[in-house]
């Protein structure tokens, strides 16, 4: 995988115990807060609540409850985790966090809500340098590395290159990774997929195992994916190529190159989709472009976000909203002032609406919004000891 994102660590030693609210002159402290309760959740995990605003009125136009997960990068790491182990398939935050034994979790990136392929990213998964869901050419990415002494994260744009070479020579573009086939594509099920493609029999698999071709079945569909191989699945104008170059025994290579703009300054273990960018060197970012729904900026939702504080600690937040008895949401520039009166160098949104949880010591802290309560995902940034 090529490695090249904007940094967003320098992590700097602080003392223990240093929280969200500091000295004036360093633009850390939280006006205007009825309530700041902190409570210390592990080793180098700080949990902060913050209700802003007059509380005494039925409904408000004018309050939030937002939590706060201070991470010290030195005794913890991040990692995401996806549902069920799988990439098909949802599950709630909490109940990830549990599995996996996490102190705190916050939810992950953006996702497929409905249907056969419920919690399919819908954005870049990257793992150990394996694409596991190509990226939205519109939104930003976050890379996580944990190794060495501390966390380090950097978020950027990114663009994949992915071809199919076949006998050495033969390429065809891959239009992505473990999720639906669209019109005239050609799509990649890997094992971290699940245990079949799930597609409609209307296109051509072929199973491969050791880089070569075993079996090519059509008209079939939801073939069942090798652990130590993959399927290629073609629809359209892709069925006739496959069938005409997918013969049994024939070797087969994927090649992927990931680029990110601008380019990371360390190997990153993980990669999520996120966007869009709040904060780059403490200020917010203008006119970046990113590509979400009418209305997404600047109406008021619930929303997650992940930054970096100047003395190198890691922020995990979550702002409530859609309740306007208890917290009304942000819209992202009143997220990206937040971040930054935070105390923040660097921020990043994640997925948001529904999806908003934090789970602290196997509960949920937050009030997700959704009638039926908290919303399962496809994915969770978990909070680890270091080593775990």
């Amino acid at each position: 995988m090529g490695v090249n994102i904007c940094v967003i660590v320098g992590v700097v030693f602080y003392a223990a115990g240093v929280g969200l609210v500091t000295s004036p002159t360093q633009n850390t402290t939280i006006p205007n807060s009825e309530e700041f309760q902190t409570e210390i959740v592990a080793p180098g995990v700080e949990h902060v609540t913050i209700r802003r605003g007059d509380f005494s009125a039925g409904e408000a136009t004018d309050r939030w409850v937002i939590h706060v997960l201070r991470l010290d990068p030195r005794l913890v790491q991040l990692r995401p985790a996806v549902a069920m182990d799988e990439i098909a398939g949802a599950e709630t935050t909490s109940s990830i966090a549990a599995r996996y034994g996490a102190p705190a979790a916050v939810n992950g990136g953006y996702f497929r809500t409905a249907g056969t392929y419920r919690g399919e990213p819908a954005g870049l998964l990257a793992r150990s340098g394996k694409i596991l869901s190509e990226p939205n050419p519109g939104r930003t990415a976050l890379a996580i590395a944990n190794s060495g002494e501390a966390i380090r994260m950097a978020v950027a744009r990114m663009a994949l290159t992915a071809e199919l070479i076949v006998a050495g020579k033969s390429a065809r573009p891959i239009a992505g990774f473990n999720r639906p086939r669209e019109k005239d594509e050609l799509i990649v099920f890997l094992p971290e997929f699940h245990r079949t493609t799930l597609t409609t029999p209307d296109g051509p698999e072929a199973v491969v195992e050791g880089r070569r071709v075993i079996a090519i079945r059509d008209g079939e569909g939801s073939t069942a994916i090798p652990a130590d191989g993959f399927v290629l699945s073609a629809a359209g104008a892709a069925r006739a190529w496959a069938l005409d170059n997918l013969k049994p025994g024939a070797k087969v290579e994927v090649r992927t190159l990931l680029r990110a703009e601008p380019p990371f300054p360390f190997e990153p273990e993980f990669i999520i989709g996120a966007g869009p960018h709040l904060l780059h060197e403490g200020k917010p970012i203008e006119g970046q472009g990113e590509v979400f729904p009418e209305g997404f900026y600047e109406q008021r939702h619930p929303r997650t976000a992940v930054g970096i504080r100047a003395d190198g600690s890691v922020l995990l937040v979550t702002v409530d909203g859609r309740q306007s008895k208890t917290s009304v949401g942000m819209s992202i520039p009143e997220l990206a002032a937040l971040m930054a009166e935070l105390g923040c160098v660097e921020a990043v949104n994640l997925d948001g609406g529904g999806s908003t949880t934090m789970a602290v010591r196997g509960r949920v802290v937050n009030s997700p919004s959704d009638p039926a309560g908290e919303r399962p995902v496809s994915d969770a940034l978990l909070v680890l000891p270091r080593g775990h």
